[in-house]
């Protein structure tokens, strides 16, 4: 590397010469005391020679060392560093002779190796006064700077640079000015010096005496911080009272902000003094007190109460009100009732994790194996999840470059994203899924029912106003989780209330919208609490009853219900097994065959998650255990047989059920939509003798009703086309039914199966049990596209069904349904309802 000035201030040169260095002492302090030396470096520096070439003494060739981010003046004593090879074998070859060498410093600070056009122009000749090799191998010269030069040209390069020089001659003026620029740039450097400690006051004597103008600018010059082009700029200056002008403006900087710092200092250790003395004054008052037997409970509540307030980093609103709260408990008696009022306002303050977070863990790997670990199937659900992940996970090693690029000025925090709303039946799995997502995130779990609240207060909290008042259980959440960043999941979203006690949906509004939750205010805290890094996930069973305010702060994840397979599957991988440990039975004690599996799911239960068959597979695991405990009998293996023994008579016979249903004209099995699943619907119709009334029963809704209607008017207009009889609808009652009166039923999907049942007893056809239908008609005949496809494919499935019809425009929709589904059904999509009758009825 170039030459460096040594990384050691000037209290470290005076110790090194304090140390034994007698010599450096001689040379750094006094060499300008000298009555020869001064006259020697005067006729030095300001002689005149008519050759180009002369400089008194000085070689006319002289070795260059190149120095980075230093410039050393003449009449200066300067230590340097020598660490590159090629500058240590200049040290080498020149201090064995006259040790004359010329100080040049390098334009680039950064560049190691600087060549002969990296240099200035303008340098210093100077002699070697000491010399000191260090272990490390760098050598360490104290150099005294004689006179300037300009450099004429560069005759050597290697192994170190040489060049010719010649004479740079520096202009002293004379008079009042240059006397009253030296005089201050004089005091200056003192007062900089008197509020420098470091500065030696042997040096401030030294410059004391001085009485050169050109020597006192210099000197000062070298004992300043001063930027390289500046400091260069003053040593190629030829006019002393241009180098002493730009060490004026230099001084006047410098001692501007010491002032200013010195003033800073002040403050600060005003500051740390007052506190400090509060302090010892509070300790005193405490020994005091103890002293006197003084000290009571009171007191001691008081200061963990300042202590907590402190350790806990609240926000600093929550920090003015818990001290301000914290004031007033003070100033109370014991006996007063806000007393407790506001100690509990505190407790709760100071308990709350407005600091505290988890270490998050986004492993998208690890995530996907605990996502596929907790749960079968769900594979568009576990890539959404996966999709979160990954751009939470890119979003957070780019936040730097986010920040810079975001164009968005923004006053709220960093929100956390998307709020995922979990959409399906009972028994699917959602609430599970927010617990993988934990594990997967390494977050702190936390869970809230939402069913059935009305009250808005059970959001947002009391206020302290009311006897008994409470914060809303999400603040009550998150202090029993204790972190606040964990995933909250909010359950039965769907079944939110309302009455004289406020909206909680609206209150919801402030929690989940991203754009509020960073300033959430329940109304006993009466602070901002952050909610922006807490990830709130909510699950419901169906939409329509979800508010659209707050269903539009949610992204919806459909969870459908299982197929036969996929239920095998989740009771080997994780019903059975969670059911054997709770029965207290070892895993290898009992087995399933896939067969009693099988028997269990088709005629003991019918839903669309997996609720009920964990509750069966626990039942026979029971009945296995008391046998065993009771009667000594060991049941090792669960065939279809011990199924049938150990559960009783089938609860469903799907297949029977609908052939037996459908085996007189009449009646039509339609799929429906419901907050539980999907299910399978008979749809009856019945003629008899009376005054052509039209009766619709079965507890069904206003569209429902719309659509028989609608459906009968349609066969009447068109009863040529299909051959219905006139007798058929003349002087003949209809009556619509839908059995399961006590369920209300609603929707346009039966508009369908309702004209198909109708057309099949006018026509006095009966529909084959294995057809399945839905889809809206309108009176015109066209059949309109209906929703919830998959959940009632589903149903079709577990009902034994093998051909659907269905909407057209509903046919991209199956491409959702497992390939077990879609195998086992044929799906007939149609626009009209009488290709509907024709393949029904006419085939």
């Amino acid at each position: 590397m170039p030459a460096r000035r040594w990384n050691i201030n000037l209290q470290e040169i005076m110790e090194w010469i304090i140390q034994g260095e007698q010599e450096f002492r001689q040379i750094l302090m006094n060499w300008d005391l000298k009555e020869s030396e001064p006259n020697k470096l005067d006729k030095l520096s300001n002689h005149e020679s008519s050759k180009d070439n002369d400089i008194s003494g000085i070689p006319n060739n002289l070795p260059i060392l190149p120095l980075r981010g230093l410039v050393v003046y003449p009449q200066t004593a300067v230590p340097l560093t020598i660490g590159q090879p090629r500058s240590i074998k200049l040290i080498d070859e020149t201090a064995s002779g006259e040790r004359w060498i010329g100080l040049v410093t390098s334009k680039d600070l950064d560049k190691e190796n600087p060549d002969s056009s990296d240099l200035y122009d303008i340098g210093t000749a100077a002699i070697i006064h000491r010399l000191f090799r260090a272990p490390d191998g760098t050598i360490r010269l104290l150099v005294q700077g004689i006179s300037r030069f300009k450099v004429v040209k560069y005759t050597q390069e290697k192994p170190y640079l040489k060049a010719n020089v010649s004479r740079a001659v520096e202009k002293i003026e004379k008079g009042v000015k240059i006397e009253a620029l030296a005089r201050n740039v004089h005091d200056q450097f003192i007062h900089i010096a008197d509020m420098i400690p470091s500065i030696p006051r042997e040096l401030v004597a030294t410059i004391n005496n001085m009485k050169n103008p050109l020597q006192i600018a210099y000197n000062i010059a070298n004992l300043q911080r001063i930027d390289v082009p500046r400091a260069q700029g003053i040593l190629s200056e030829d006019s002393t009272s241009e180098k002493l002008k730009s060490l004026v403006a230099i001084l006047a900087k410098e001692s501007q902000v010491l002032d200013i710092g010195q003033k800073i200092q002040k403050e600060a250790r005003e500051e740390i003094d007052k506190v400090q003395r509060e302090y010892i004054l509070r300790e005193q008052m405490k020994a005091i007190k103890k002293e006197l037997g003084e000290e009571d409970a009171r007191s001691v509540e008081i200061s963990e109460f300042q202590e907590k307030i402190i350790a806990t980093q609240m926000s600093e609103e929550a920090q003015k009100q818990s001290l301000r709260e914290l004031g007033r408990l003070e100033r109370l008696p014991a006996a007063a009732a806000e007393y407790g009022v506001i100690r509990t306002y505190l407790e709760w303050l100071v308990s709350l994790p407005w600091s505290k977070t988890t270490d998050e863990e986004l492993d998208i790997e690890k995530a996907k194996k605990i996502l596929d670990r907790d749960h079968y199937g769900l594979e568009d659900v576990k890539e959404r999840i996966l999709e979160y992940l990954a751009v939470r996970k890119l979003r957070n090693k780019r936040k730097d470059l986010l920040d810079k690029a975001s164009t968005v000025d923004t006053i709220r925090k960093e929100r956390e994203g998307a709020i995922l709303c979990f959409v399906g039946p009972p028994g699917v799995g959602k609430t599970s899924l927010g617990q993988s997502i934990a594990k997967a995130l390494n977050r702190k779990f936390v869970r809230t029912s939402l069913g059935g609240i009305r009250d808005e207060a059970e959001i947002r909290g009391h206020r302290r106003t009311y006897i008994g008042a409470m914060p809303g259980r999400i603040i009550q959440s998150l202090r029993r989780v204790e972190s606040n960043n964990p995933v909250f999941m909010l359950d039965e979203i769907d079944k939110l209330a309302s009455d004289y006690r406020g909206d909680p949906a609206s209150a919801l509004l402030e929690v989940l919208d991203p754009e509020q939750n960073f300033e959430f205010r329940d109304n006993y805290l009466e602070v901002a609490y952050d909610l922006s890094q807490t990830m709130f996930i909510t699950t419901a069973n169906q939409l329509d009853t979800i508010p659209s305010p707050l269903l539009d702060r949610m992204e919806v994840i459909q969870i459908s219900g299982y197929t036969q397979n996929e239920k095998l599957h989740i009771a080997k991988g994780f019903l059975i097994p969670r059911q054997l440990r709770e029965n207290g039975l070892l895993p290898n004690e009992v087995k399933f065959k896939d067969d009693s599996i099988f028997e269990i799911i088709r005629h003991y239960t019918r839903e669309s998650g997996v609720r009920n068959l964990e509750r069966e597979i626990g039942s026979v695991l029971r009945k296995i255990v008391t046998k065993r405990e009771v009667e000594g009998k060991r049941i090792r293996i669960v065939s279809k047989k011990y199924v049938l023994e150990l559960l009783g008579k089938p609860k469903f016979k799907p297949s029977e059920e609908v052939a037996k249903r459908t085996s007189i004209p009449g009646v039509a099995t339609g799929l429906a939509w419901t907050p539980t699943g999907g299910q399978i619907l008979f749809i009856e119709a019945a003629s008899m003798p009376g005054k052509s009334n039209f009766i619709i029963t079965g507890s069904l809704g206003e569209v429902m009703k719309e659509s028989a209607t609608a459906a009968f008017s349609y066969l009447r207009s068109h009863k040529d086309e299909f051959g219905i009889p006139e007798e058929a609808l003349i002087d003949r009652d209809i009556h619509i039914h839908v059995p399961a009166g006590a369920q209300p039923k609603d929707g346009p999907s039966a508009g369908i199966t309702l004209t198909t049942a109708l057309a099949s007893l006018f026509m006095n056809k009966t529909i084959d049990p294995e057809i399945g239908m839905t889809g809206e008609i309108t009176l015109r005949g066209q059949i309109l596209p209906v929703g919830g496809i998959k959940e009632k494919m589903l149903a079709a499935h577990r009902a034994g069904l093998k051909i659907v019809f269905l909407p057209k425009e509903n046919e991209v929709d199956l491409e959702e349904l497992p390939e077990e589904v879609r195998e086992d059904i044929q799906f007939i999509p149609v626009d009209r309802i009488d290709e509907v009758i024709k393949k029904a009825l006419l085939n």
